[in-house]
């Protein structure tokens, strides 16, 4: 590792050069080959340089960053699948943990159970359990890191039939920011696996997730009904009736998007409502979709058997990885003729590829899950939406940073309390204390507060939606 430091840095510089020697892996310093490449994370408007980068080999390398990162007192971000809107895997003139080579996926198919490496994504996991007839709940994008996505809470396309990923979660192999190795589930330090399940990475680095698999036959039934803007009232008020009466195994996905130009639809914005059926009984969930296209012809659709391996990537070219990104979100119940008036009028202004409104319908297994038994903000919403946006040109960032704060002003006069970390992206200035708080609810950041300062009452662990312990605040 090349460092080239002042001299007021090299009792820092002899900590990092100690690491590189004993690392498993590899340390990326600003003038080694691949320092650029190295440090690049999903979203292309995050664009810092950390002092170093440690690329572990091992579980065994992060008790040696860990270590340094006290010693140096170097700010440390940890980096899963990098794939963190908010670009919080990362640090300027701080020491990165990148754990994105540990990607290792083991099934029990008897069991059901599959255990994660931290660096794993949502494609690792799916082509590992695929083959076994099982399916974990995770996301929607197959570049999506497994750690992150979990310890945010986990919406994707089997929460309705399943849960969230953190409903899933059956226990957590932790490093704290003391060093100490932590076994976490719902009988060895219960307080802090009710944390881990939608409070972030805010406690330790979690090494090892282990998760319940579900049956899930693939092909599986999936696709979308497509509606040009004419009909999205329409489509919206058939939608909010349909929705009503759907069993666990539908799940649903209304979004507003302008595609790219290779799926041949051209460049209007298109209200799809995406559907995916969680069971082998094909023929009841067609009888669903003739349901709601009997109320709302679409005027394009795309229905059928899908490998669930390609649904769960068939959304990973409309999120280039280095896009530049931006997101805010917002839960609410209610889809009467004044939200929908709301929604349609800020989606019709999209005109270019990228940015975007996705609406999930939640109840079903996960609205059953009681309020108190994880850090998730609220069960209560029928509806989370997502407002997210990816383009390309800096000169951009403005515009369309604001129209994601326009869609989501637009939408908060209907909103209950909550936000969705994993849907949040980097807010500047502010207070974090009342950001926190805004997200969690008062209770539940309490409750977080109180675990922050007995795990990491130095706040090691700040390179997220933090939450500030204490002595910190």
């Amino acid at each position: 590792m090349s460092l080239h430091r002042p001299a007021g840095d090299r009792a820092t510089d002899r900590a990092l050069r100690d690491l590189a020697a004993h690392l498993t892996g590899a340390l990326i310093g600003p003038h080694d080959p691949g320092y650029d490449d190295a440090r690049r994370v999903w979203n292309g408007m995050v664009d810092v340089r950390p002092r170093a980068l440690a690329r572990a080999g091992s579980v065994a390398d992060v008790d040696l960053v860990l270590a340094t990162a006290r010693s140096t007192g170097l700010p440390l971000a940890v980096r899963g699948g990098g794939h963190n809107i908010a670009g919080q895997s990362t640090v300027a003139d701080g020491l990165v943990l990148d754990l994105g080579g540990l990607t290792g996926v083991v099934v029990d198919p008897a069991a059901r159970l599959v255990t994660a490496q931290p660096g794993a994504t949502l494609a690792h996991v799916d082509r590992a359990t695929a083959p076994h007839g099982l399916a974990v709940p995770l996301g929607v994008v197959g570049g999506t890191g497994v750690a992150g996505l979990t310890l945010g809470g986990g919406i994707g396309w089997l929460t309705r039939t399943h849960g969230l990923t953190i409903d899933n979660l059956v226990s957590a192999e932790v490093v704290t920011a003391a060093g100490e190795h932590l076994h976490v589930d719902e009988a060895e330090h219960p307080e802090l696996f009710w944390g881990l399940r939608g409070g972030g990475g805010n406690f330790g680095v979690v090494t090892s997730f282990q998760c319940r698999a579900h049956p899930l036959a693939s092909p599986v039934l999936a696709g979308g009904l497509v509606y040009r803007r004419p009909r999205w009232e329409q489509a919206l008020a058939a939608f909010e009736a349909w929705a009503r009466e759907l069993p666990d195994e539908m799940n649903t996905i209304v979004s507003f998007v302008v595609l790219p130009p290779e799926y041949g639809l051209g460049p209007e914005v298109l209200m799809t409502v995406g559907l995916a059926w969680a069971s082998p009984q094909h023929g009841a969930g067609l009888e669903l979709v003739d349901r709601l296209r009997a109320a709302a012809p679409p005027d394009l659709e795309t229905v059928g058997p899908v490998p669930w391996t390609v649904w769960q990537t068939a959304k990973d070219p409309v999120f280039p990885t280095g896009s530049r990104g931006y997101w805010k979100n917002v839960a609410f119940s209610r889809l009467d003729e004044e939200v929908v008036s709301a929604l349609v009028s800020v989606a019709a202004r999209i005109t270019w590829v990228g940015s975007g409104i996705n609406l999930h319908y939640l109840r079903g297994a996960f609205g059953r899950v009681p309020e108190d038994a994880t850090a998730w903000p609220s069960r209560a919403a029928r509806f989370w939406l997502n407002i997210f946006g990816f383009w390309r040109d800096p000169a951009d960032d403005a515009r369309l940073t604001a129209y994601a704060r326009t869609v989501h002003a637009a939408l908060e006069p209907f909103a209950e309390h909550g936000q969705y970390v994993n849907f949040l992206g980097a807010e500047t200035g502010g207070d974090p204390v009342a950001a926190a708080r805004h997200a969690y609810g008062r209770d539940k950041h309490e409750r977080l507060v109180e675990l922050k300062n007995r795990f990491d009452p130095g706040n090691m662990f700040r390179g997220n939606h933090n939450i500030v312990p204490t002595a910190a605040s």
